[in-house]
């Protein structure tokens, strides 16, 4: 049971020494080492956190070492999560890591974090961290990167009070640009989920008005609309979510696109559709009939008060009746 944590603190011994020296082939060199075996041996994983490999690997994410450093630390993090979480400067490191060749490797550590539900306010309130997970988004194309972002954002919106963060910083805006352009595999349902997580918070109505995200989403939610169920399935939840966090704005703001409950209730009925895409329809078509039920009680309400008027007193004409008088 002593051979682990002997070859960890034998590895980071190395990479310490030769950070010490400040001998750039050395350090490269060990790093790489602690990439291999963190890799090859789950079990070495924890007791190279345990003898200090974390923050020295940190140090190096800017480095020539970088995409080695970053990767060996995604490969900590998958058994020793809070050693990660508690080093200090990591988040810091990782936010620049995530503008370098290693964003790939960085953003998965931020997501790996992430799965950890105790992590996800401190990471949201790293604003910069976020901000650069956005900017990936509209990088220059990088599928792993895109894919490991997105999973980062999703597990940062999981936390309620992020998703306004994201709006501030331009999320809708990126993540329905790779809804619209983006043809690489997987990118649009993973993107659309991150939508329907952001759609939970009142702030993001707004931004949805400006992308036309409702008419998006509406369009990928009929039959044919979107290359996968899944993807489906999330535009739903998406509008679900956005009709909850935004009441009746936001109920108003669907129901003033052409045919969107009937749109709404193909999904509903769609035999061929998953039971969570049609059980997201239902509660969605629950939501816009109610609404619009609701609106059709006060225009008669109105009606009835306005005629109520005409009838006791001759002075008043009703709307309908009204003339114009030279």
């Amino acid at each position: 049971m002593e051979v682990k944590p002997h070859t960890a603190r034998a590895l980071v011994g190395r990479l310490r020494g030769a950070a010490a020296a400040c001998d750039a082939a050395a350090t490269a060199a060990a790093v790489a080492d602690i990439r291999l075996a963190s890799k090859d041996d789950p079990e070495i994983r924890a007791p190279l956190a345990e003898a200090g490999a974390v923050p020295l690997l940190a140090a190096q994410l800017s480095a020539g070492a970088g995409v080695d450093a970053a990767a060996a630390l995604l490969n900590i993090s998958i058994s020793a999560r809070e050693q990660l979480a508690s080093a200090p400067g990591l988040l810091d490191a990782l936010t620049a890591a995530l503008r370098t060749g290693a964003a790939h490797h960085a953003a998965a550590t931020v997501h790996s974090l992430l799965c950890a539900e105790a992590h996800r306010a401190a990471i949201g309130a790293r604003r910069p961290l976020l901000a650069a997970l956005v900017a990936l988004l509209r990088a220059p194309p990088s599928t792993r990167a895109t894919k490991d972002a997105l999973k980062a954002l999703f597990g940062v919106a999981l936390y309620p009070p992020n998703r306004a963060t994201l709006v501030s910083l331009g999320a809708v805006q990126a993540l329905f640009a790779l809804v619209m352009t983006d043809a690489r595999h997987g990118i649009v349902e993973d993107a659309t989920a991150v939508v329907a997580q952001v759609a939970g918070c009142a702030e993001s109505l707004e931004a949805f008005r400006w992308v036309s995200g409702v008419r998006i989403l509406l369009d990928l939610v009929e039959p044919g609309g979107a290359e996968t169920e899944r993807a489906r399935e999330n535009a739903a939840a998406a509008l679900l979510n956005l009709v909850v966090a935004g009441g009746e704005p936001a109920v108003a703001e669907v129901l003033a696109v052409g045919g969107a409950v009937e749109t709404v209730q193909e999904l509903a009925e769609d035999s061929a559709a998953s039971p969570r895409g049609k059980a997201k329809a239902e509660a969605l078509l629950k939501a816009l009939e109610g609404a619009d039920h609701a609106a059709r009680r006060r225009e008669h309400r109105l009606a009835d008060f306005l005629n109520g008027l005409v009838r006791s007193d001759p002075y008043i004409s009703s709307p309908a009746s009204a003339s114009t008088h030279g």
